[in-house]
């Protein structure tokens, strides 16, 4: 999709975009191949050419800070399968819902093979060189809460990735709700054990961590792990949909 995308150019909108798409040309490549057949104008072509090149050569070169800053936030889920091979799946555990009260408990990061989970008190500070690894965030949330919650504790990390809050997109394809929800209407199923377990839960089950029970942090670990790697299975298999319902958008 990244390949197909042309509003991170300067001076390039969604209305020149949707009117590429409609002329029939996708990507970087048919652009540059039938650019005489797209009706925009003589100054957008060279800017679309020249926008071109340089989205080639930061490409190659693999430079996803460039397009975590020119993409829109709401559209870095486009530059998924170009920068899939260093993503961290990312879901937290705290003792509360605000950052200036709260504090974290659990973080959890999934790179498509191995979940680690990282807890406090243990070795929780570790995300702050694990974190710099990855070129590329998917969360469930993140840009709300996620994220906010690790640059409250951890200011110094620099997130400069492309980020994919998956909340958002989804809602576009109708996949509305609590990451639960949208697991359940996508066939997605959890161990008996994590069944039915929120949040709440997920703060609850700390607190008896605290109290000396270490059967109740396996569980909030488990509960985490499969936050993070279920957060892998919802974008593969909701991806080619919100390919689809972009493209579908000009017709």
């Amino acid at each position: 999709m990244l390949t197909s995308t042309y509003i991170h150019m300067p001076r390039i909108g969604q209305t020149v975009e949707k009117r590429i798409w409609s002329s029939g040309v996708r990507t970087w490549n048919d652009f540059m191949d039938r650019k005489e057949d797209i009706h925009i104008s003589k100054t957008r072509k060279n800017m679309v050419v020249a926008g071109i090149k340089e989205s080639f050569e930061r490409l190659e070169s693999r430079d996803f800070e460039f397009f975590a800053r020119t993409l829109p936030n709401a559209e870095h889920w486009r530059a998924f399968s170009e920068f899939s091979g260093k993503v961290a799946y990312v879901d937290i555990e705290t003792t509360g819902l605000s950052p200036g009260n709260s504090s974290i408990t659990v973080v959890g990061i999934y790179d498509g093979k191995d979940a680690r989970t990282y807890v406090k008190g243990i070795d929780l500070e570790d995300i702050v060189d694990v974190f710099p690894e990855y070129e590329f965030l998917v969360t469930f949330n993140g840009a709300r809460f996620d994220l906010p919650f690790i640059r409250s504790e951890f200011p110094h990390i620099e997130f400069n990735h492309l980020h994919a809050d998956l909340m958002y997109p989804l809602r576009r394809i109708c996949l509305t709700g609590g990451l639960k929800k949208i697991e359940c209407d996508l066939g997605i199923s959890r161990d008996e054990e994590t069944v039915g377990l929120s949040g709440f839960d997920a703060v609850r089950l700390w607190r008896q961590y605290e109290g000396g029970d270490d059967d109740a942090l396996e569980l909030l670990l488990k509960y985490n792990r499969e936050d993070i790697i279920n957060l892998k299975t919802i974008i593969n298999l909701t991806f080619p949909r919100l390919i689809d319902k972009k493209f579908t958008e000009c017709i």
